[in-house]
């Protein structure tokens, strides 16, 4: 399985008899000055690193920051044999010990040949015998700051990894051939999803395989309307969905089947592509690549159309720089700076008179009222407030309410929700830094009914057996008690007796 773009967790594992090897995606041999800003600058960009110096008190020093260290010398077979190679990345090799440097270099080729090595020299001659050792990037000391130098290594190494992937990822869809690739989205998809499938299909295209966007639900939203009938995308809502006319199958904004997509549970996938966190256990593909400090999924896609030199056409532009925005607010939220550079080269290539009439179409009769309702009915803990909104045709006015409710001076956190035909819809949003709003979505209404961003989040709760009650008034009570309650439970506030 190819997983090299995935940013999970590491793990140290102990059994009663031996260590089981150091995990991490990322190896910093060395902890000088460079050393350290590497690691800085790596942990900044939410990867998992390792780091390996012979200065005990040292180690001990970055323990106490919270770096996973490990002490020993780093030309030490011995040594560099506890980390778990075939989970690296990359290794950078910086000690002041060139020899050590050199001893790094040659047991990391030898343990494995796909791993990215940069490495540290003191002259030309030292550069040139580490190249030919297989380095794939040699420095030498400079006067420019340790951040500086570590920043240009680390932007280095990320431009090999996103060739790589590019690369990697259109052999595998080539392996299709004549048969045809499904390419599905979450329930319900947004912008950001529609338009990072419709740029796993541009790539398809480039190698003549024929794929289709499969999702199942509804585009809602009035602005997530427009923006598939301007931009006239094709996908299906598929109802018949039969892995077997499919010859593979691309998961993109989701990651596991029967997870708020239209898979059955258990169904093998070939490509996951998402920015969202998930766990290593539950993704299964032959390609995954998950990254969850990237504010948009369409920026990674975006990523590679330009590592694979595939022109962007207007359409596609306009879709994937579309997603980006909607996802990241506007690059107020959860934004890298990848999200940035994706939208400085869309830009250009967009059609900005079709963005200015996708983001502000007419407004529905029925999201004004919701509005309307979520206002009257609003309820306020402390920061948070909750509402509930009645019964709903257009669940995506929710998202609209609990976006509007969140600029109320005092509030921090909301939660709107509303009764659909067999289903609670919920919508949460926040601005609390010490509120991970998906994070309590899921503890409150469970992993697989939930999920989103620190941010926001969203929730769909089946109503089961009471899906058949007539008496609508009965079925909001008792949405609203046990959303209500749930959710106060889960943030730590009781709710008031009545």
């Amino acid at each position: 399985m190819l997983n090299i773009g995935y940013t999970g967790g590491f793990d140290i594992e102990e059994n009663s008899n031996d260590l089981k090897p150091l995990r991490a995606t990322y190896a910093v041999l060395g902890s000088g000055g460079v050393g350290l800003a590497l690691a800085k600058e790596l942990e900044n960009r939410n990867k998992n690193i390792i780091l390996v110096d012979n200065d005990s008190a040292k180690v001990e020093t970055l323990k106490e920051q919270n770096l996973n260290a490990l002490l020993g010398n780093i030309g030490d077979v011995d040594v560099l044999s506890q980390l778990d190679i075939k989970h690296i990345e990359s290794v950078f090799i910086v000690s002041s010990d060139i020899e050590a440097n050199k001893q790094a270099l040659a047991f990391l080729k030898k343990a494995s040949a796909d791993i990215q090595i940069v490495a540290r020299a003191n002259n030309y001659q030292q550069k040139e015998e580490m190249e030919a050792a297989g380095a794939d990037l040699v420095f030498l000391p400079s006067n420019l700051p340790f951040k500086a130098i570590a920043s240009a290594i680390v932007q280095y190494i990320e431009r090999i990894t996103s060739v790589k992937l590019a690369q990697e990822l259109k052999k595998l869809i080539h392996t299709v051939g004549d048969g045809k690739l499904a390419i599905i989205v979450h329930d319900n998809p947004d912008p950001d999803a529609i338009s990072s499938a419709m740029g796993l299909k541009e790539i398809a295209n480039s190698v003549g395989v024929k794929a289709e966007i499969l999702y199942k639900g509804i585009i809602g939203h009035h602005e997530n309307k427009a923006f598939v009938n301007l931009l006239d995308v094709e996908l299906d809502q598929s109802k018949d969905f039969k892995a077997a006319d499919y010859k593979k199958i691309a998961m993109i904004e989701c990651s596991v089947p029967g997870v708020n997509n239209l898979l059955p549970p258990g169904t093998q996938v070939s490509i996951v592509i998402d920015h969202h966190q998930a766990s290593t256990e539950d993704v299964k593909a032959e390609y995954v690549d998950i990254r969850p400090n990237i504010g948009a999924t369409a920026t990674i896609m975006t990523k590679y159309l330009q590592e694979l030199e595939i022109p962007a056409k207007t359409e596609l532009a306009t879709a994937l720089l579309y997603g980006i925005k909607v996802d990241t607010d506007d690059f107020r939220r959860n934004t890298d700076p990848a999200d940035l550079t994706a939208a400085a080269y869309l830009s250009p290539l967009a059609n900005h008179d079709i963005l200015s009439r996708i983001e502000a179409p007419s407004r529905s009769t029925e999201s004004i009222d919701i509005l309307g309702d979520a206002i009257k009915n609003r309820q306020v803990k402390g920061s948070y407030l909750i509402s509930n909104v009645g019964t709903i045709r257009d669940r995506d006015a929710l998202a609209q309410a609990a976006d509007y409710l969140l600029t109320l001076e005092g509030i921090t956190t909301t939660l709107v929700f509303g009764l659909g035909e067999d289903t609670i819809y919920i919508s949460g949003r926040s601005r609390d830094d010490r509120v991970n709003i998906g994070k309590v979505m899921q503890d409150a209404f469970g992993d697989d009914k939930a999920g989103g961003h620190a941010t926001l989040a969203g929730a769909q709760i089946p109503l089961g057996v009471f899906s058949g009650t007539k008496d609508k008034q009965t079925l909001l009570k008792l949405a609203e008690e046990a959303v209500v309650k749930r959710f106060l439970s889960v943030v730590g506030i009781q709710k008031e007796s009545n």
